[in-house]
Order: structure tokens, then C-alpha cells, then sequence
């Protein structure tokens, strides 16, 4: 009896947990990610292809996509603040997910017909055909940074509770969701293209969009129906004055008070005019969104939080990292692409690992130690990458100009002396990527600095995603519920700039010779970036910050005026 008892509440148990909001958050997050990185990676493969295996589309792609986020995501996190949670989830995931399927279905007719598409009206129809595909993937990059916010910098924080144990693990678990989709969803889209074609992985992806927006959006709802405090969100004035007018008339009608009811009917009637002569006008309707961004960066900067925000976003000012900057970089050393994957795949495990080791380090040491530790360490293994730039094997030179390639790009050698066609071996240029990889692998005299480097960088993930999770949990607990799409839209803005700013730094300097600079520089930023925690930590525990203290004491490691608003 006792083991039949035991298995029937194991059954429960298990039934529960599937059945509970937290896991149909991640279900629906897996869903979410798997498309966006599926979307993600194929987009710039596209735009290679259709345009002559040049990287401009997705140069223009990009750049068009981090402006959009760094001058609308102070808009984008007000918008999430002023409306019911349910609204602003189901919105952004059916426009992201229709954003993607126009954009598939557009990609595969430019695919078919682009021949017949470049020859009508002198090729200003297929131009059009980019500029619709560029426009509209970016829309369904604004919508996934609304869902973005919404789920993970709110839902999540309404679900955990006031459990911030229950709320670390759950950011922990996304965030191990958001590294094993990065590795397989493009691996599985980009078999299915090798396999098959780019029309194919079109359709895929838009048929899967298809589906998955269908799932997501019942499992929205079941979350909002099992998680009632999801229903009540602060800020939401405008639905407060509707209803405080609507019980006003309904005083009045039942004729309880008349002096009453005539004195809040006057009260009401002044705030509702005192309102609209405050948006009357077309000059005020057409500056609400410059005063939208004025006075969220001007919260932005008021947190308590500020400095942790800001040393998260000086992290995105590095080029050690995985992107396409790295593989170019990796190309010109002598590395193939087998080798490269297995150091993708290993990085994803020191991400993971970097994961649980914040759970693990939080239930020990607290929320703001763990986030000292872990930029510590980053640092430490980041030491590595400085290392490799003067160790035998690195391509590092400073008698080679680093603006050697740019100036050869615009100024067409117009300024270079006239004499004798000079034959060099170099390297290709880090941002030509495309002609790297179809070219055979260079081969280098010794593989000590590029090991070095790729040790560094792998290793720094640990404590990288560490510290993102440190950061991110920081801004859930202490920015209050009524400014966290914002504050989140603003840190998503910062984000976007620092991490533009880096491949700008890229174009400025792009040749393998002076990529020891930009090593140097970028872990320059990482430190300062790491000053900053620094700074915020000291101010919040003072000398404190230096002792590790008991589970009881974790609740005091937050400022006083900011634990759970």
C-alpha cells in the first residue's frame, strides 16, 4: 500500500509540474527561441545569397536592426508598462511570428523568380523585394524584443513570486533554453538548406512560425488563466480614470448622494479636462515619443540599479565572442570549419555550466557576490585572449595600419603613389567572411595564439553568463513593476549601441593584423564594464561585499529602499 501510494503521488507530482505555469513558460519560451534563432541565422544566409555572396545586405540588415532597437526600446518598454500583460504578449507573438511567415513567403518568390524579378523595371522591383525583406524582418525583430521583455523581465518575475530561489532558477533555465536552441536550431535549419535549398528553408521556417505561433499563443493564455496576478499590473492609469468616471455616473444614477455625487462628478470632470488640454494639439501627439525616450532614459538613470545595467552593456563592446567577426578572424588562422563547430559546441557547455554555477554561488554567497565572482573570473579568463596577442603565431602588427583596408575601400587608392603592382599574401579582411570560407583554409606557423585566444574565450563564458543572469535578476527585483518594460526597453537600447559601436570598431579596423587591437580594446571595456558592477556592489554592501554570508543574511544584500516594490 505504502508503494502504491508513493508511485500515485510521484504520478501527481510529475503531472503537476507539467501542467504548471513555470514549465509552460519554458515550453513556450523553447518554441520562441527555436524560431527566432532558426529565423536569425537563415536571414543572413539569404541575404548573402541574393546578393552575389556579398556581406552589404546583411551589413545594411544589421545596422538597420540595432538603430530600430537603440532608438525604440525606451518606446517598446513604455508601451509594454501601459497595457494588460495579456495584450502585449499575444500582440508581439502573432506580429513577430506574420512578420517572419511575409518575409519566408516574399524570400521564396524572390528565389523563384529573380532573374525574371532584376530584369523588370531595370531591377528597381528586386531592390524593392530587399528593402520590403530588410523592413520587415526588423519589425519582427521589435516585436520579439516586446516579447522579450514581457515574458522574461515580467511573466517570469509574477510566476517565481516573491521566491527569489524560485525566480534564479527560472532565469537559469532560460537561459540554458536560449544556449541549446543557438546551437541547434541553426544547425538544424542549415541542414535542411544544405540538403535541400534556400526556397525549401524558407518555406520551413514560415510553416514552422505557422505552427508554433498557434502553440504559443494557447500556451499564453493558460499561463495568464493558472497565474491570477498576472490580471493585476501596476501603472495602468488611463484604465484607472476610465473606471473611477464609470463609478462616478453610477453614483450619480442611483441618486445616493447628490451633493456627493455632484462634487466627485465636478472633481472628475476638471482632471478629464485638465488631461485633454494637455494633449491637445498635433505638436504634443508628435513629440509624445521623443518625451517617451527623454524619460526613459532619464529612469534608466535614475535606478538604483544603473551601474549594474551599464556594466552589462559595456560586456556587448568585444569582438571575443562567437559571431561572425571571430569565425573570420578564426578563418585567417588557420582553422576549418569542423574545428570551429566543436568550439561552438564547447562554448555552449561553459555557458551552461556558467548557469548552474550561478544558482549555486547565489544560494551561498547572495545575489550581488555572485555577480563580483563571476566578473572576476571573466576577467581572469579573459587574460588569456591579451596573452595570445603576443604569443608566437599571432598575426598582431602594429607597423601595418589598421585603417590599411578602409582606406583602400573609400578612398580607392587615390591617395596611394603611383609605381609598380605590388603582389601581397595577406590574409583576407575580417568583415569579407564569405570569401574566407569559400577560399582553402591559410595555413600559420604556430597555433599557440589562437589557442589562447579561443581558451580565453570559451572559458570567460562562465562567468559571463554568470554575471548576465546577475544583472538581469538585479533589474527584476529592484525596478518596480510599474517601469520594468522601460527600464528593460533602455537596457535593451544601451545593448544594441555598444554592441553596434563594436562592429564599427570592426569596419574601422578590419584586417587580421590589427585584431590584437581590438582584443585589447575589447577587454578594456569588459574591465570598465566590471568597474562599474564594482562600484554598485560596494555602494550596496560596502566592505561587506568581501564576506560571504549565511542564507539568512541574503535578503539584506539589496539596497533597503529597493527590495520587492
Amino acid at each position: 500500500m505504502e508503494k502504491t501510494g508513493s508511485k500515485k503521488h510521484c504520478n501527481e507530482s510529475v503531472r503537476d509540474f507539467f501542467t504548471s505555469a513555470k514549465f509552460l513558460i519554458y515550453l513556450g519560451h523553447a518554441l520562441s527561441t527555436w524560431g527566432d534563432r532558426m529565423w536569425n541565422f537563415a536571414v543572413a544566409v539569404f541575404l548573402v545569397e541574393l546578393y552575389g555572396n556579398s556581406l552589404l545586405l546583411t551589413a545594411v540588415y544589421g545596422l538597420v536592426v540595432a538603430g530600430s532597437v537603440l532608438l525604440l526600446g525606451a518606446i517598446i518598454g513604455d508601451w509594454v508598462d501601459k497595457n494588460p500583460r495579456l495584450k502585449v504578449a499575444q500582440t508581439s507573438l502573432v506580429v513577430q511570428n506574420v512578420s517572419v511567415i511575409l518575409c519566408g513567403v516574399l524570400l521564396m518568390v524572390v528565389f523563384q523568380f529573380k532573374p525574371q524579378l532584376s530584369e523588370l523595371y531595370n531591377g528597381w522591383l528586386l531592390t524593392t523585394c530587399y528593402i520590403m525583406v530588410i523592413t520587415i524582418a526588423n519589425i519582427a525583430n521589435l516585436a520579439s524584443t516586446a516579447m522579450s521583455i514581457t515574458i522574461q523581465r515580467d511573466w517570469v518575475v509574477v510566476v517565481a513570486g516573491e521566491d527569489r530561489s524560485r525566480l534564479a532558477d527560472m532565469n537559469a533555465t532560460v537561459r540554458i533554453i536560449d544556449q541549446l536552441t543557438n546551437i541547434l536550431a541553426p544547425m538544424l535549419v542549415g541542414q535542411i538548406m544544405a540538403f535541400g535549398s534556400h526556397f525549401i528553408g524558407c518555406g520551413f521556417i514560415a510553416g514552422w512560425n505557422l505552427c508554433s505561433m498557434c502553440v504559443e499563443y494557447s500556451l499564453l493564455w493558460k499561463v495568464y488563466q493558472k497565474t491570477p496576478a498576472l490580471a493585476i499590473k501596476a501603472g495602468q492609469k488611463d484604465n484607472n480614470q476610465e473606471m473611477r468616471h464609470l463609478n462616478i455616473e453610477k453614483e450619480i444614477e442611483k441618486g445616493q448622494s447628490q451633493v456627493e455625487g455632484s462634487q466627485l462628478m465636478n472633481d472628475g470632470t476638471m482632471e478629464k479636462k485638465d488631461i485633454e488640454d494637455k494633449k491637445h494639439g498635433c505638436c504634443y501627439q508628435m513629440t509624445e515619443p521623443l518625451r517617451t525616450f527623454r524619460d526613459g532614459w532619464v529612469a534608466y538613470y535614475n535606478q538604483s540599479i544603473f551601474f549594474a545595467g551599464m556594466s552589462l552593456a559595456f560586456l556587448y563592446m568585444t569582438v571575443l565572442g562567437f559571431d561572425c567577426i571571430t569565425t573570420g578572424f578564426a578563418y585567417t588562422q588557420g582553422l576549418n570549419g569542423s574545428i570551429l563547430s566543436l568550439l561552438m559546441g564547447a562554448s555552449a557547455i561553459s555557458g551552461i555550466l556558467g548557469t548552474v554555477a550561478f544558482t549555486w554561488i547565489r544560494k551561498k554567497c547572495g545575489l550581488i557576490r555572485t555577480g563580483f565572482m563571476s566578473g572576476t573570473a571573466q576577467l581572469a579568463c579573459l587574460s588569456l585572449c591579451v596573452a595570445s596577442v603576443f604569443s608566437p603565431g599571432s598575426p598582431f602588427d602594429l607597423s601595418v595600419s589598421p585603417f590599411k583596408d578602409f582606406n583602400q575601400l573609400f578612398g580607392n587608392g587615390a591617395a596611394l603613389p603611383e609605381g609598380p603592382t605590388v603582389t601581397t599574401t595577406e590574409a583576407p579582411s575580417l568583415v569579407n567572411v564569405s570569401t574566407v570560407m569559400s577560399e582553402d583554409v591559410p595555413q600559420v606557423e604556430s597555433y599557440i595564439s589562437v589557442s589562447l585566444l579561443f581558451s580565453g574565450v570559451i572559458a570567460a563564458r562562465v562567468g559571463l553568463w554568470s554575471f548576465d543572469l546577475t544583472v538581469t535578476q538585479l533589474i527584476q527585483e529592484n525596478v518596480i513593476e510599474s517601469e520594468r518594460g522601460i527600464i528593460n526597453g533602455v537596457q535593451n537600447s544601451m545593448n544594441y549601441l555598444l554592441d553596434l559601436l563594436h562592429f564599427i570598431m570592426v569596419i574601422l579596423a578590419p584586417n587580421p593584423e590589427a585584431f590584437g587591437l581590438l582584443v585589447i580594446i575589447s577587454v578594456s571595456f569588459v574591465a570598465m564594464g566590471h568597474m562599474m558592477y564594482f562600484r554598485y556592489a560596494y555602494k550596496s554592501l560596502g566592505s561587506r561585499l568581501f564576506l560571504c554570508c549565511s542564507p539568512e543574511q541574503k535578503f539584506h544584500n539589496l539596497p533597503k529602499l529597493n527590495r520587492w516594490k
